[in-house]
């Protein structure tokens, strides 16, 4: 009797054990070899391609591009009369009473069904971004609004599923791999639960008054509408009052899944969580190790970005709208748009070739990239305004390049009135650079087409092995003096041999004494876009 107890006993906790391995097996197959994140974290470095290649072009696009008014956050403010400190969106619920009618009747999942991107080529915006200068390519994957813009089996809200019935994520990839760029693509999926809390809402007055907005919706009433079979929870989640710490881990999970599948069928050369630590905590830094380690497999090294607005060990910092105040001892990206990061009419343009130089020659100065949203209409095409805007950067960029790709940051990153700290005017929110005072905020902190033009003296520095190139920021016909470079200077330039425009090869004629370089400018006709000068040192300290 006693052997019989025991059979019983133990027979139970084998097949417990059995099903255990066999749910294991296939993880522990795929990930038997592959390294912790610590292990990753601990001998990362930024690969040579993203410090080499500088200039990103990224397709910041989706469904909140189709209305025309409204600013970036459209998809929640179409259901706010009042978006408080939030300005830009001032004009989403107005716009959207007026052109699609109330949001009880016609939500977000409405304005997503009419987006078609009829138009949208990516082999030829590919081709478009590489003939004016971009070295990689990056694509938005999911925005706030929680819609995936690639084939998600874990998502239905996605768009081969709903809208364009295209898979965008994988149509850019293989336009990328075809252009032999490298391929990024953004999630900025960790907030939607708060951010689409409006949708819950009604109207406070008016004819109707105490109306749901269509958060509320259930799988039910798709009954023989266009979204039947879809559920609006699985887009807006639940209502707020039934988010239990059950629900949002689940919530959790399936971002995981998402994630991992994102990181795994397009295998991105890069990836960036619009947020300031890892999406979720370890379920982030999970898709993290899972794409260092299919790095890792392809290349015998880990040849993947990670960017976090936030710094954080295995990662590269990403500064939005914003650069950095000083030169960095690491890598770092600004990122930049050109109105609200879809593109809307009733904006006017943040930058335009000038600033985006600016910001381009800015950053690669103090070690940084730049990543530059190239604003889609929704049916795939460039704005007039905007493609003239890139053609003119491209253009500088075949001729002055080689002060650009593959250069390194000298010991300082310039000279000039704003870099000793000088009084220049200024505008709120310009890029402000080595005053101590303003090394706090680089978030947020860019030079836009509102920005006063820099000072005549302003320049930036870049190298390349021996090459030393100085960056002329708003050249003008004259003498043009620059402390930092004369012989005598704490930061050692050595003795210039010679000095030519990069355009042409025409020497430059100059004076170096003991405390300054003084270079004679030639003519300037109007206003110039950065001038670039080769310089030639004797002895310099690298």
């Amino acid at each position: 009797m006693m052997k019989l107890y025991i059979n019983k006993l133990v027979a139970p906790l084998i097949l417990l054990v059995t099903l255990c391995c066999v749910c294991t097996t296939g993880y522990a197959q795929d990930n038997s070899k592959e390294l912790s994140w610590d292990q990753l974290a601990e001998q990362y470095s930024c690969p040579e391609w993203f410090r080499d290649a500088k200039f990103g072009i990224w397709f910041h696009w989706g469904p909140q591009s189709v209305p025309e008014q409204g600013g970036g956050w459209y998809a929640r403010h179409m259901y706010m009369k009042d978006v408080g400190r939030q300005k830009f969106g001032k004009m989403a619920n107005p716009y959207h009473l007026q052109t699609y009618g109330h949001p009880s009747e016609f939500g977000f999942k409405d304005v997503i069904n009419q987006w078609k991107a009829e138009n949208f080529d990516a082999e030829a915006l590919i081709n478009f971004s590489k003939e004016n200068g971009a070295k990689y390519i990056v694509a938005l994957a999911n925005h706030h609004d929680h819609f995936d813009l690639f084939e998600s089996s874990h998502h239905p809200w996605n768009s081969v599923n709903v809208g364009p019935k295209k898979d965008i994520i994988g149509e850019f990839e293989a336009a990328t791999r075809k252009a032999d760029l490298k391929f990024g693509v953004t999630s900025h999926d960790d907030r939607f639960l708060n951010w689409w809390k409006p949708a819950f809402g009604s109207d406070n007055e008016g004819e109707k008054a105490g109306v749901p907005y269509d958060g509320r919706l259930t799988k039910a009433d798709g009954k023989g509408k266009w979204w039947e079979g879809l559920d609006p929870k699985d887009l807006y989640g639940p209502a707020p009052e039934d988010r239990t710490p059950e629900i949002i881990e689940d919530i959790k999970k399936s971002w995981l899944k998402r994630h991992l599948e994102l990181v795994t069928k397009y295998k991105p050369d890069l990836l960036y969580n619009d947020g300031f630590n890892f999406t979720y905590g370890d379920y982030g830094k999970e898709v993290t190790r899972k794409l260092y380690n299919n790095s890792l497999k392809e290349n015998g090294s880990i040849d993947a970005v990670m960017l976090l607005k936030r710094k954080a060990k295995g990662t590269v910092n990403e500064v939005e709208s914003g650069g950095s105040n000083t030169l960095r001892e690491y890598p770092w990206q600004s990122e930049i748009t050109f109105t609200d990061w879809f593109y809307k009419t009733d904006r006017h343009l943040t930058h335009n070739a000038r600033t985006i130089l600016e910001m381009l020659i800015e950053a690669v100065s103090k070690n940084g990239n730049l990543l530059l949203s190239m604003e889609l209409n929704p049916d795939g095409t460039i704005p007039y305004e905007i493609k003239k805007s890139v053609i003119i950067v491209g253009d500088w960029l075949k001729i002055n390049g080689e002060a650009i790709y593959g250069t390194r940051p000298w010991k300082v990153f310039g000279d000039g009135k704003s870099v000793r700290g000088e009084h220049v005017e200024t505008v709120e929110g310009e890029l402000r650079n080595a005053v101590a005072a303003q090394k706090k905020g680089e978030h947020f902190n860019q030079r836009t087409t509102a920005t006063p033009l820099f000072a005549n003296d302003e320049v930036r520095y870049t190298t390349k092995g021996d090459d030393f190139y100085i960056v002329v920021m708003n050249p003008s016909k004259g003498e043009l003096v620059i402390p930092s470079l004369g012989k005598s200077s704490d930061v050692n330039p050595g003795k210039l041999k010679s000095l030519t425009q990069l355009y042409d090869g025409r020497k430059i004629i100059f004076k170096q004494a003991n405390d300054n370089l003084r270079i004679t400018i030639p003519v300037v006709n109007g206003r110039s876009y950065p001038l670039v000068l080769k310089a030639n040192f004797k002895n310099i300290e690298f």
